[in-house]
This record gives C-alpha cells, sequence and structure tokens, in this order.
C-alpha cells in the first residue's frame, strides 16, 4: 500500500514538473520571438508605412463636358500647391505620428494561403499554439525612435472616423500599423510574419508577408511580398 501511494505521489510529481518545463520553454520562446519583433519592428515600419498626407497622388485637370475638352484654369496652381505640400512634409523632420495595434495575434487565414502560394515553407514548423495565443507588443523599446512617434491606436477614435484632409500629424496619426506572430522555421533562423498598414478613413490599406532573417546575430527583413490593396 505504502509503495502504490509513492509510486502515485512520484508520478504526481513528474507530471507537475513536466508541466512547469513545457511552460518554461513556452516563455523562453514567446521572449525570443518578442525580441525577434523588438530587432525588426521599425525596419518594418519604415518599409511598408502609409502616410494620409502625401499618399494621394497629384491633381489632374477637370474634364469640361460643354467644351469636351480639359479645363486647365487654375490647374497649375492647384498642381503647384500640392508639391509644395508635399516637399514640406517630405522636409519636415517632426517625428511622424503613426497608430500601432499592439495586439500581435496569428497569421490570418488569407496570409497563410499567400505564404503558401510563395513562399517554400518545408523548413518551417508551424506552431499552433499561435492560432489562439496574442500578446502586446511594447512600444516603450521605440518611444526615442528619432522618425517614428509611436502611439497605441486604441488612444484615438477608430480610424475609420479621421479627417483625412487633416494634415497636423498631431491631431491624429498619419497611418496604423499592425503586425502578426511569428513563425520560423526549424533552427530558428528564418521567420515568416504578416503586417498591415492603412492610412485611416477607411480608404487606403495595404498587406504583406514579411520574411526575416537571422544574420551574425542581427534579425533582418529579407523580403517584403504584397499581398492585398484597398
Amino acid at each position: 500500500m505504502k509503495l502504490s501511494k509513492s509510486i502515485f505521489i512520484t508520478l504526481i510529481l513528474l507530471s507537475f514538473l513536466g508541466c512547469k518545463k513545457e511552460e518554461v520553454k513556452k516563455t523562453d520562446e514567446l521572449q525570443f520571438e518578442k525580441d525577434a519583433m523588438k530587432s525588426v519592428f521599425v525596419e518594418i515600419v519604415d518599409s511598408i508605412y502609409m502616410d494620409r498626407r502625401i499618399i494621394f497622388p497629384p491633381p489632374t485637370p477637370r474634364f469640361n463636358e460643354k467644351t469636351n475638352k480639359e479645363d486647365t484654369t487654375g490647374f497649375h496652381k492647384e498642381l503647384k500647391e500640392y508639391w509644395r505640400n508635399r516637399d514640406s512634409i517630405k522636409n519636415d523632420r517632426t517625428r511622424i505620428l503613426l497608430g500601432v495595434y499592439n495586439d500581435v495575434e496569428k497569421i490570418s487565414s488569407f496570409e497563410t494561403e499567400m505564404i503558401v502560394k510563395y513562399i517554400n515553407i518545408s523548413a518551417y514548423t508551424y506552431d499552433v499554439s499561435k492560432e489562439v495565443d496574442s500578446y502586446k507588443i511594447d512600444l516603450k523599446p521605440f518611444e526615442n525612435n528619432k522618425k517614428f512617434n509611436f502611439q497605441n491606436a486604441s488612444k484615438y477614435p477608430h480610424e475609420k472616423n479621421w479627417d483625412l484632409n487633416d494634415i497636423s500629424n498631431v491631431r491624429f496619426p498619419v497611418g496604423t500599423i499592425s503586425v502578426s506572430r511569428i513563425q520560423f522555421n526549424k533552427t530558428k533562423t528564418r521567420g515568416i510574419l504578416s503586417a498591415g498598414a492603412s492610412c485611416g478613413g477607411g480608404r487606403c490599406g495595404r498587406g504583406f508577408i514579411i520574411i526575416i532573417e537571422n544574420k551574425s546575430g542581427k534579425w533582418k527583413i529579407a523580403e517584403v511580398i504584397p499581398t492585398w490593396e484597398s
């Protein structure tokens, strides 16, 4: 009886230790993923972000249906003003205000289809836990970035309600960014994630598959593949 009880307690302890070991492994893997994201986040943003102040094309002459010709009245003044504003924004050294959706969740089913279409995934291991687990990206490491002023998108009204004619770079972000969980290859030297960028107003957005690679101990973007545009 005592022997059976001892065996039972041993099995419980082994099971507990096994669970703890699995939890530690999962925590270590999540930290590894967070560190990789931290290394490439600014590079990703710089590669894909949209700025509603400069996203729209230059004006074109209006068409006069009565004369069946282009009406260039005032057009050259509008065009000159357009390029003046565009150059002013590009030359402005004020940090660009961007909203970040900080929930880092699974790669969407659509992007998964695109990954299979464009990439040989035989070298990758698919972590099923990333289908349900998510985490929040920490923006503190980037708060002193010289180019971008990253803010949580939840601080502002929903981007569909933003005024696209507002070019202040203060009242609302000029665009938003979102990123997904990273799926790594077996040696954890390459990773795949999806990312999205928008200029707000519900009028423009783009999606991407991004492949990152660890060379000489530093994560960098290896490839950016556009997947959709609206």
